[in-house]
């Protein structure tokens, strides 16, 4: 093993959580499991437990482009990560950063609820979002109610994931645990249309931070430099291991054990 390769570095634009189940550090933890250097620039404080976000401030706009900057302009970021924004002018100040670094890889996950409760994100914001950021967005990872809020005239998800794709992103994963399926269903679509459907045993209890986990785990993989879909693929089984390893930790939703293959001293299953 070569000690001195350097890891790709992952930048994570997104809201800290005070429980560690979701954003910022949610993030880390899995782009570290991929292999990757994580990079974190925050959009907001929360105060939130396992149960529900009861209250948050975003970060000031030119604050968190000079977060950005200051690292953009010192370090090779291979992938950024996008994860909550917080208001209307940091999508401004997110878009504008974005375009000027039209050459790395985007992936965002559109934190519009936080996983027990507590809107993240008002209409204005999601209707700023689909049209700034999007048309800059390599793989968008909503899920199903994320996707019917962000194109709120499709009456189908695969309606909703055209709509996406016309708003100009690349690729579009639908992740299927809120509906009523027995297995859970993630469907990607690109080139206008269904590229593959993956399906996964549904695991008991809900998650706080799966979402993040997903996403992140994405983006540090196409660091790596692996296709989207394979990145895509690996992300969700990575994603798949983490609830399954979950752990109740508060009172409220479980927390995925994003570290559990440093912690399992077993081992752990690779199927699925």
């Amino acid at each position: 093993m070569n000690n001195n390769v350097t890891p790709p570095i992952i930048m994570t634009i997104a809201g800290h959580d005070p429980t560690g189940g979701a954003g910022i550090q949610a993030d880390i933890e899995a782009i570290l499991s991929m292999g990757g250097h994580p990079v974190s620039v925050v959009t907001a404080l929360t105060v939130q437990d396992t149960q529900r976000v009861s209250r948050f401030v975003p970060t000031d706009a030119s604050l968190l482009i000079e977060q950005c900057r200051a690292v953009l302009e010192d370090m090779p970021i291979a992938a950024i990560k996008i994860g909550m924004i917080g208001s209307i002018s940091n999508v401004e100040a997110i878009h504008s950063i974005l375009r000027d670094y039209p050459q790395i890889p985007v992936v965002l996950d559109p934190v519009l609820r936080g996983g027990g409760g507590g809107n993240l994100a008002h209409e204005e914001m999601e209707d700023a979002l689909v049209s700034m950021l999007l048309p800059l967005t390599t793989i968008l990872t909503p899920n199903s109610i994320e996707a019917r809020a962000l194109a709120p005239e499709a009456d189908t998800l695969d309606a909703c994931a055209q709509e996406l794709l016309d708003s100009g992103c690349k690729h579009v994963l639908i992740t299927g645990s809120h509906e009523n399926t027995r297995a859970v269903e993630n469907r990607l679509y690109a080139e206008r249309r269904l590229i593959d459907t993956f399906s996964w045993d549904r695991l008991p209890g809900e998650y706080h931070g799966s979402g993040c986990t997903l996403a992140s785990a994405i983006a540090a993989l196409l660091g790596q430099g692996l296709e989207p879909f394979t990145a895509i693929h690996e992300a969700q089984d990575y994603t798949w291991q983490t609830l399954k390893h979950g752990q109740r930790l508060g009172m409220g939703q479980l927390i995925p054990n994003r570290l559990f293959w440093a912690r399992d001293d077993e081992g752990h299953d690779d199927t699925h």
